[in-house]
């Protein structure tokens, strides 16, 4: 399935577009969607608490911004349910090193690290390496970078 970028404007219903696989439309409110549910169905909750990433459950599933998510316990979705902030990865589940150079990069789930309570995901190993090699500089560039490339198409990036 296409990966998808959800749209969620005031008042109005969400608009779902792909283009080539890859995300057409994206603003303020963005997860990265594979398969049908954000992160490709991983649980966001379980990296905080297994310290691992782990496919969430179709038995388990809650909807935030207008994105499935799916978990692998009714404990971890009632944790995602009551503050979904808290556990939801940075820029939207995209790629924080693709975020910190400008672009949206589908990420892989096994790439990833939590810092200072926030998740962050990568793509490969190469973006994984960079993350973990300059952490502040990754996310002061991600955090620069976000606010423009959240509301490009990914295609004009």
């Amino acid at each position: 399935m296409s990966t998808l970028v959800r749209r969620i404007l005031p008042g109005s219903v969400a608009l779902a577009l792909t283009l080539a696989g890859l995300p057409a439309l994206a603003d303020d409110i963005t997860t990265y969607v594979k398969d049908g549910a954000a992160l490709g169905g991983t649980d966001p909750v379980a990296y905080f608490t297994q310290g691992k990433p782990v496919q969430g459950s179709e038995a388990h599933t809650f909807t935030y911004d207008d994105v499935t998510w799916t978990f692998a316990t009714a404990e971890n979705r009632d944790a995602f349910a009551a503050d979904p902030q808290k556990y939801a990865p940075q820029y939207g589940g995209w790629c924080a090193t693709g975020a910190s150079f400008g672009v949206k990069i589908p990420i892989d789930p096994a790439k990833w690290q939590i810092v200072d309570g926030k998740l962050y995901l990568n793509a490969h190993d190469g973006a994984q390496q960079r993350f973990k090699s300059d952490t502040a500089n990754v996310i002061r560039s991600a955090d620069e970078n976000w606010p423009k490339i959240r509301e490009t198409p990914a295609d004009k990036l």
